[in-house]
């Protein structure tokens, strides 16, 4: 069965929502082909096959354009990526682009950037996800796939605690409730959660943050007028508090890593829920090939009155011109990342949720075809507006909540002062 991904203009506030399959982002050249020369690109490397077989179809993309170009791909650790990318630029030995996850680790490093605004504004019309690669009026990268936060559940555990697997939580009540059962009638946890990198927090606040702050406050938040030491982001600290209190995650979650043993839990059938990714890894292609039938995508739960749930989603990730020398073949390498021919076969083979707006989705998973109906009024990740000093501060509290080290008031207090 085939979807049309019909996506929000993610982040922005008019919807963009095309049809049909036949309108491909085209890869017009910054100047006519190439005599020559190098272009150093930085990654994370390719995880499996299909994300192979995706960087093959890019770099064919692009030679397309410079035939006699030769491209070196390195690959870093993602775990050490950003520091070792900020070793290099230092040095002065950075490469000419490099692959970041939009939002705070793109916008944090801007001024290090290349702007693009005019060479990739033939790609506007096509391509959702902009504003996670977009800061001072200006555009460092083209999107290549929506990045976002949905909860996903195991049907069958559901089941076995005598829950309803096909009409999952709608408020936060229920979800309580939810939880309970599962903790009274199965030996699973709750919800499965790695956070020996601080990450669960960043997932807890954008999973949950439409349930929680009302549409204006959540626009204020994306705008950087944010309060930390209000009622709703005090609220969300508590919350993320009082789950662990209550027993919602699994033994040992400050030292489980979240890639990829927490969502080993999940996949394996240790956990009734999960706050995974919509591309990229821990999403629905992956569980799917674990649970099958027994996958579950759920909304984000009602809080607090006045809010309007949203699916929290924007674009993912991006490469960033770092040599103005390198610029117009920059250009053209970022133009061959959002091919169309190369996001529609990684699409499904990959489990990708593209930025490109008139591929099909290809696949009869319900989780996906559900999660793509959501696309059209999903609403900006509220971590990724963070800077990175408040993120990294985020993370560290986060730690420090789960366990009962610090109160809620004082993170506040905290994190209230690193964006004073």
């Amino acid at each position: 069965m085939k979807r049309t991904i019909a996506a929000a203009a993610v982040g922005a506030t008019a919807a963009l929502v095309l049809t049909g399959c036949g309108g491909a982002a085209t890869t017009t050249p910054t100047e006519g082909g190439s005599d020559g020369g190098k272009l150093t690109v930085w990654n994370w490397g390719s995880a499996d096959d299909a994300a192979k077989a995706y960087e093959a179809d890019v770099l064919a993309a692009f030679k397309e354009v410079h035939p006699d170009v030769e491209v070196e791909i390195v690959s870093q650790p993602f775990d050490q990526y950003y520091t070792l990318l900020g070793s290099a630029i230092e040095a002065g030995t950075g490469p000419d682009l490099a692959l970041f996850n939009g939002g705070t680790q793109l916008k944090s490093r801007a001024d290090q950037l290349i702007p693009v605004t005019d060479e990739l504004a033939d790609l506007e019309d096509t391509l959702a996800g902009w504003p996670a690669f977009q800061t001072g009026g200006e555009t460092y990268s083209a999107p290549m796939f929506l990045q976002g936060f949905p909860i996903y559940y195991n049907k069958a555990i559901f089941e076995a605690a005598g829950l309803d697997p096909e009409n999952p939580p709608t408020t936060w009540d229920d979800l309580s409730a939810a939880c309970d059962a599962v903790l009274a009638s199965t030996d699973k946890s709750c919800f499965a959660l790695g956070n020996k990198e601080g990450l669960g927090i960043e997932f807890f606040l954008s999973g949950f943050a439409s349930g929680l702050f009302t549409p204006e406050e959540y626009d204020s938040w994306i705008d950087g007028t944010r309060d930390w030491e209000s009622e709703h982001a005090k609220q969300a600290l508590q919350l993320w508090a009082d789950t662990s209190a209550d027993g919602w995650y699994n033994d040992g979650a400050n030292s489980t890593a979240m890639f990829n043993d927490s969502f080993d839990l999940f996949s394996g059938g240790e956990a009734a829920m999960v706050i995974g990714l919509t591309s990229g890894i821990a999403h629905w292609k992956q569980f799917d090939e674990f649970l099958g039938e027994d996958l579950g995508f759920m909304m984000p739960v009602t809080v607090n009155d006045g809010t309007t749930l949203a699916l929290p989603v924007e674009g993912g990730i991006g490469y960033g011109i770092l040599n103005e020398d390198k610029k117009d073949l920059g250009v053209d390498w970022i133009k061959a990342t959002v091919d169309h021919d190369a996001l529609a076969a990684y699409s499904v083979a990959g489990g990708q949720i593209t930025s490109d707006t008139t591929i099909e989705l290809d696949t009869d998973i319900q989780s996906a075809q559900d999660i793509v109906a959501e696309l059209p009024g999903s609403k900006p990740l509220l971590h990724t507006a963070l800077s990175g000093e408040t993120l990294d501060l985020l993370h560290r509290l986060g730690q420090q909540l789960l366990i009962g080290e610090v109160t809620v008031d004082d993170a506040a207090s905290q994190l209230a002062a690193s964006e004073g």
